[in-house]
């Protein structure tokens, strides 16, 4: 029998020791969070998307305010996109909200509102995968399936002694099934939600907090004095380096040229300043009046310097230039009336913008 078969017999033979234990210090030690006291699958769905690339804290005002924006399903489905980018706005990882609002009016149109029990069903929404279906399923509706985020394959990772890269896809697959045995038929929700707050409170990257964690007794890791070193992290990929610039554009009456983005693009729906990437090569200002005139067909001419910001996003870090310019040909609202204007600095954080965006407006005091 090898270690992987093993390790599955061992978690269903204690899988019901582990989840009494687990379970009781749950109800003891778990924090009070917003979305643990709701029943409504509704916003059980959205505390599980805003919290993916999210710490906690971060979350909670967030998830507050939008519930109070769009209190239900139909609430999100009537609004339009732009109302949700700037609900969502400081966030980050707009994809999270675009996928939300596309799955909410796929829910209305589809699902009646409801959001839908069947696995197959609710996967096929936007935006959900095996971990937020197997939270949203067990948490909202009962079901016995595992929720596998990080936290979980960490604590699982020590408590099993799982020695191969994390990154590995046939190691994921191995913790899954090993979640699959653990989870109980009764109270699969709280159980998963534990497991998740084991990770989160005691079962921590780096040292975990072993004296005061309810399973110690079972933790293979912790038994073998190797559960600092798990769970064994694969080949991390440098996150290359990106340039970009961006123009501030104002008319005689002070107002500030904005476009809005394509939706299934980089930041895709929200407004920034004119300006994109840099090729290879490029000066920024060479770049800013190429990208004026592929994307907007304006002709501008490139000022003084205002700032250099830097941002860091999923997969690469960003480095902005942000110059002062002026229009020199072409008319800013034509042909894509709807995807640029003039906003009044008064107006223009109506408007949804990313993280960098927001940080030249604080920097120009607007």
């Amino acid at each position: 029998m090898d270690k992987r078969t093993t390790s599955l017999k061992r978690a269903e033979q204690t899988a019901g020791g582990i989840a009494e234990r687990l379970l009781a210090w749950y109800e003891r030690n778990k924090r009070r969070l917003p979305w643990r006291n709701t029943a409504d699958p509704y916003a059980i769905w959205l505390s599980e998307i805003m919290l993916q690339q999210t710490q906690v804290e971060a979350v909670i005002p967030h998830y507050r305010r939008f519930l109070e924006r769009f209190p239900t399903i139909e609430d999100l489905a009537r609004s339009s996109l732009e109302e949700v980018l700037n609900a969502w706005e400081n966030m980050g990882y707009y994809s999270r909200a675009r996928n939300l609002h596309a799955a909410s009016r796929r829910i209305v149109d589809v699902h009646g509102g409801r959001l839908p029990e069947n696995p197959d069903e609710l996967k096929a929404l936007p935006g959900i995968g095996p971990y937020t279906s197997g939270a949203i399923l067990s948490i909202a509706f009962g079901k016995a399936v595992p929720a596998v985020d990080g936290n979980v394959k960490r604590v699982l990772c020590r408590l099993f002694a799982v020695d191969s890269p994390l990154s590995d896809g046939a190691t994921q697959r191995f913790i899954t099934a090993l979640a699959e045995k653990l989870v109980p038929a009764e109270r699969p929700g709280p159980f998963n939600s534990a497991l998740m707050e084991l990770g989160a409170l005691l079962c921590r990257p780096g040292i975990p907090q072993c004296p005061d964690c309810p399973l110690r007794s079972n933790c293979l890791g912790y038994a073998g004095n190797c559960q600092n070193r798990l769970p064994v992290a694969g080949k991390k990929a440098k996150r290359p380096d990106k340039e970009a610039g961006a123009a501030i554009l104002r008319d005689s009456k002070g107002r500030f040229f904005i476009v809005r983005r394509p939706a299934d693009g980089f930041l895709g729906g929200l407004w920034k300043f004119p300006g994109g990437m840099l090729h290879p090569g490029e000066t920024v200002t060479d770049a800013l009046k190429s990208r004026c005139r592929e994307e907007l067909g304006i002709s501008i001419s490139v000022k003084d310097h205002l700032m250099t910001l830097q941002q860091f996003y999923s997969h690469f870090r960003l480095t902005l230039h942000v110059f002062s310019g002026t229009i020199q040909e072409g008319g800013p609202l034509s042909p894509a009336a709807g995807n640029r204007l003039w906003a009044s600095p008064a107006d223009i954080r109506k408007y949804p913008f990313s993280r960098v965006e927001l940080r030249i407006l604080d920097a120009l005091f607007i």
